[in-house]
């Protein structure tokens, strides 16, 4: 695999961002590191990250560049910031970053990189996994899956229990006032049943979401998996002992990759 690390000027936000970026080498000689067979075509995991890291952090606390090696899946992991992957009320427009600049960016840069929906994926722990549902209920005709690894799902609770070591006007300054935000454009559940309302829910983008037990954000994520499953989207549901940390979502990441793969593969 080939690590790069890409710093760009982003337009949206107004500034220079980062991105680091796995993509598949065929090296024959390399030890240690399964590989798979090289296509024309490569699909794109977009991961994201949450609230307290930055784009370095799923290479420094997984062995994500190995297990998407061995699938031979391009990984894109985008600086999101503290920006929720939401075009703030007061601040950056971090949604439009992250579903439309970022994508449009890579495409451009690595032009191996699938340019169809079914070759598209995104994914996220914590603040990544709410990113990564969002840009898959927002924008279902761009990407084929999203998996959630202890998600903030729900942001109407976030918001309203304003979390500790944040400054105090955090959440107002992303998401607008509490009352304001369920049945908003970063309403998880709205868009849901925005989707279901359409009549696209065969057509959405499949889901995968997995939490931890002893997670803060478990009653989150089991009220989004029973929201989504009475409206059809039979999402893959995933939980067992874990709390909110590295050491629960890394092991993880070969079933979440190898059900995208199956994805991809039309399994």
């Amino acid at each position: 695999m080939a690590l790069i690390h890409v710093n760009f000027f982003s337009e949206t936000l107004g500034m220079s961002s980062q991105l680091e970026v796995v993509l598949p080498q065929r090296a024959a000689g390399q030890i240690g590191v399964g590989q798979a067979e090289e296509s024309r075509e490569i699909p794109v995991l977009y991961l994201l990250h949450g609230m307290t890291d930055n784009h370095t952090t799923w290479g420094r606390n997984t062995c994500i560049e190995r297990y998407a090696s061995e699938l031979g899946f391009a990984v894109v992991m985008p600086n999101g910031h503290l920006g929720w992957y939401t075009d703030m009320k007061n601040g950056y427009d971090y949604y439009t970053y992250i579903a439309h600049e970022v994508p449009a960016v890579c495409e451009r840069f690595f032009p191996r990189l699938s340019r169809r929906r079914e070759g598209r994926f995104v994914a996220g722990n914590s603040m990544g996994g709410y990113g990564a549902v969002k840009l898959a209920l927002s924008r279902p005709d761009f990407f084929r899956a999203a998996a959630s690894l202890s998600g903030g799902l729900d942001v109407s609770d976030t918001v309203r229990r304003r979390e500790s070591g944040f400054r105090a006007n955090l959440w107002e300054d992303i998401f607008g006032p509490a009352d304001e935000v369920a049945g908003s454009e970063n309403d998880l559940f709205a868009l849901a049943e925005k989707i279901a309302r359409e009549d696209r829910v065969q057509d959405a983008p499949k889901l995968w979401l997995w939490c931890g037990t002893e997670d803060f954000l478990y009653h989150q994520n089991t009220k989004m998996r029973d929201h989504l499953n009475a409206l059809g989207f039979a999402p893959v549901w995933r939980e067992e002992p874990g709390d909110h940390s590295w050491r629960c979502w890394e092991p993880q990441l070969p079933a979440m990759l190898g059900w995208m793969n199956a994805i991809w593969k039309g399994e």
